[in-house]
């Protein structure tokens, strides 16, 4: 993919470092900022070199895409230098294919356990769902239905919460702070990207979103990169009003691909805003069972 996102580049590598360059404050690296003379933002090419160890030349070659030979060792040197996350850093390996090679397609989307779909009805209190690591939503139970959308209404290949995020006005407007929210949605994605760069369907969907919104075309080209984790996220619900949840991401051990998710109150006014909520949508100890259909 190239900077914007769009197939046909091969230079993602190079890219993501220069985005990374660009962005690191001098002053950060223990570099002086002789009082705002620079001309560019961040790093100069030759100040990555000096504190990665490697030559300016083999800097401007790296960023320009015309080399790919780069080794464990300088890559690390390079992550250390730019203070690199985590996430970051798996994803500049990923870029190297310093790591297994992927498949060239991945499989369709994995079947929900059974238990793991009884676990979700009896779920009562907590709106949760079942999310592929294209944040595709498997499975639900009637707590996220009246918290988020009627996934059941929605046809599978809209039920994904990114996409949602960007391209559904209902469920936009659910989030009191939406840019926030959309820029973390980005960030998974582009953490994904770098994972399966071979995944058909995620491509898809990131071409999707680059045509569709200029929103998320912006943000792609920043290459923040963030893995799953916890999350409070400020919602304002049409039954109920304003609501601060945070956002439960667990793995689930037996698919690897899997993650619930699940949504709990994080102050008591929000506590008591959701259990009237799920009293009032019907949510208790009925026992349905939702989950989209085979692809």
């Amino acid at each position: 993919m190239n900077q914007r996102g769009e197939p046909g580049d091969a230079n993602e590598l190079g890219e993501f470092l220069r985005t990374r360059r660009a962005g690191l404050d001098p002053r950060r690296a223990g570099l002086p900022d002789y009082g705002g003379l620079r001309r560019v933002p961040g790093l100069r090419r030759e100040e990555l070199a000096q504190l990665a160890h490697v030559s300016f030349d083999y800097v401007v070659r790296l960023e320009q895409g015309r080399t790919r030979k780069v080794s464990r060792a300088v890559l690390d040197a390079l992550a250390d230098a730019l203070q690199m996350t985590p996430d970051e850093r798996a994803y500049l390996f990923g870029l190297a294919d310093i790591s297994p090679p992927k498949p060239a397609r991945a499989p369709g989307l994995p079947d929900v356990a059974p238990r793991l779909q009884q676990l979700l009805d009896d779920m009562h209190d907590v709106p949760a769902m079942i999310i592929h690591r294209r944040m595709d939503i498997l499975a639900w139970n009637r707590g996220a239905v009246a918290l988020l959308v009627d996934f059941d209404a929605l046809p599978p290949a809209r039920r994904n919460i990114i996409r949602l995020t960007f391209l559904d006005d209902a469920f936009r407007s659910l989030y009191v702070e939406w840019p926030k929210v959309a820029r973390e949605c980005v960030a998974v994605l582009r953490n994904e990207s770098g994972r399966h760069p071979d995944d058909p369907d995620l491509n898809a969907l990131i071409a999707e979103l680059n045509e569709k919104s200029t929103d998320f075309r912006t943000w792609w080209a920043d290459y923040h990169v963030a893995g799953a984790r916890q999350l409070t996220k400020l919602l304002h619900h049409p039954t109920v009003g304003d609501l601060t949840l945070d956002v439960q991401q667990l793995s689930v051990d037996t698919q690897a691909d899997q993650l619930l998710a699940a949504y709990t109150a994080h102050d008591a006014k929000s506590h008591d805003a959701l259990g009237f909520l799920l009293q009032w949508s019907g949510e208790s100890r009925r026992a349905p069972t939702h989950r989209s259909e085979p692809e």
